[in-house]
Order: C-alpha cells, then structure tokens, then sequence
C-alpha cells in the first residue's frame, strides 16, 4: 500500500507510521467496527471528493445499528476528510473511515472499551484501468450472503467483510477474479465488494435490499443515471442462470467503480465485451466524478 503523509486519528494529524493500537484491540478480535469507503476525484476545479455526507451519514446509521456512539459529529469527521486530503496534497484518492473499539476489555461486550476513529487517505485501485475497459471474469461463490437474521447486512461493518474475503479467495484460488454472492434462498445477491447489476434485452436490473445486499451509494448513484438516462430499470430477484443469459453484467461499488463482468462461471456475458448500457452508465459515472456534469455538482465536495 502506498503510504501517506498524514493520517486522522482521534482528532489529530499523525504520521502514517504513527497510526497504531494495540494488540488487543477488541474489534481486531471480535471485528466490532464500521467503516466506510469512498473517493477523491480530480476535476477541472481542484480535486473533490464524491457523495461526501452520503457517506458519512452512513456510518452513522451502521453505528447506530452496532450501538456505537461515534464521539464526532458528522459535520466533524466531513471537514476532517477534507483537511486530510488537502494536508496530503492527493489531487485524488481513496478515503477509509473506520470506527472501533479500542484497548480496555477482552470480553463480548465492548462498552468498556474506548470508540477510536481514524480516517486515511491513499492512492488505491481496485480491478485496476484493464478490467474497466474489458471487465472481469467471476465465480459464483459456494459461499452464501450474510442475512439479517444472522447479521445486518445494512451495516458497513469490519465483521461482515469475512464472509467476502472467504467468497473472494476461492474465487482467486479458482483463477477469477471476483466472487457472486448468492443469498440463502438461492437468488443473487451481490460481490464480495460490490453490488451487481445485468441488462437483458434493453432493461437494467439488480437485486433488491431484500437480497441481503448492501444499499452501495455507487449502486444509488446508477439507479439515478438510469432514471435520469430514461434507461428501463427493475430492482427484483435474480435467479443464477440470468447471470448466464444476460445481455451485460458490471459491477458497482466505491472501489469498483463501474466494472464491467465479461464471464460467469465460464459462461461468457454477451459478446464478451462491455455491453451499449454499461459503457453509457460507465462514461456518465466518470463525467460526474470529474465534475463534467453539473447537474449533479452536489455530489462533489470540493477540497479547498
């Protein structure tokens, strides 16, 4: 990981190498904490950061979800992540918030412990330009999704997130490169990271919150294109041979972006290549973050 001059930790700028906890940190153990993830993107103005109180204010709900009171507020932590990307000087990056319970108490209940917040900035890519432009080759994972009845997947939360790295290291293992979420009642839910979307004969579809997905703020900033595009779009269950049949499939998330997925199970998506809907939904995605898009300036939060 390239490393960065300064990280926000409990209210201060520290150096990168001096952002530590200790060994018994209660949520390195039990994975009790929350975090986010979201971008910094270069435009003609400076760089700006994309869906900004999106994103904090959904930290907040995965907190309060996991009964953990965040000692900032909102509007805190929003100028904090705008004072660490100017400090580092990054004209764009990748910005990760989390939220844990520190060092005090080893038992279940992590109330005696202290709630730390940290939020680092860092140049990251995900698949990487390659897939963007040719996309990724999936397995559906023999993994099913987390459901709410066994833990919320509505919550961005540090302990969900092994349920995607065993789903994402068969699928390596396998020689792809990502996994498909299946939910427990057999329908598709979403990636490892990401949330899925396929086209089929001109409509746009993905799998409702019902699935046991989490609502990504990248898959609501499609929806919106979408709708706003006049492209047809169903949120509805999916069962796994769709995967198989569809026109195009792509994947969406704050890392991902917008990834095109060219084969299934050594099934291959259309033609192979990124379909008409998903180059369209893709260009506009870029136009927005970069600030070519005025009708949705109040996605971008400038860093001044």
């Amino acid at each position: 990981m390239e490393k960065a001059e300064k990280i926000w930790m409990n209210g201060k700028f520290i150096a990168w190498d001096e952002a530590k906890i200790h060994v018994l940190t209660h949520s390195l153990h039990y994975g009790s904490g929350i975090f986010e993830g979201l971008r910094c993107y270069e435009t003609a103005k400076g760089p700006a950061i994309f869906r900004l109180q999106d994103h904090v204010k959904r930290l907040f709900e995965s907190a309060k979800i996991y009964m953990i009171s965040i000692p900032y507020s909102q509007k805190e932590l929003e100028e904090a992540t705008i004072k660490l990307v100017k400090l580092n000087k990054f004209k764009q990056c990748y910005i990760r918030p989390i939220v844990f319970y520190g060092y005090g108490d080893l038992r279940l209940n992590p109330k005696r412990n202290p709630v730390e917040t940290v939020i680092a900035a860092y140049p990251f890519e995900y698949f990487g330009g390659k897939a963007m432009k040719e996309g990724v080759r999936c397995k559906i994972s023999a993994w099913c999704r987390i459901t709410s009845i066994v833990l919320p997947p509505q919550a961005k939360s540090c302990g969900n997130y092994v349920n995607s790295i065993l789903a994402n290291l068969e699928a390596k293992s396998a020689g792809y490169d990502e996994a498909i979420f299946e939910n427990v009642n057999g329908y598709v839910a979403e990636g490892p990271g990401e949330n899925i979307f396929i086209v089929k004969d001109g409509i746009l579809m993905t799998p409702s919150a019902e699935a046991g997905i989490l609502r990504g703020i990248t898959r609501h900033t499609i929806i919106r294109f979408a709708k706003d595009l006049g492209i047809p779009f169903k949120e509805r269950d999916i069962p796994r041979e769709e995967l198989f049949t569809a026109d195009e499939a792509f994947f969406t998330g704050t890392a991902a972006e917008v990834t095109p997925i060219r084969e299934i199970d050594n099934r291959v998506v259309g033609n192979g290549k990124p379909g008409p809907i998903t180059l369209r939904l893709q260009k506009k995605f870029v136009e927005v973050t970069r600030g070519k898009d005025r009708n949705y300036a109040d996605w971008l939060t400038p860093v001044e």
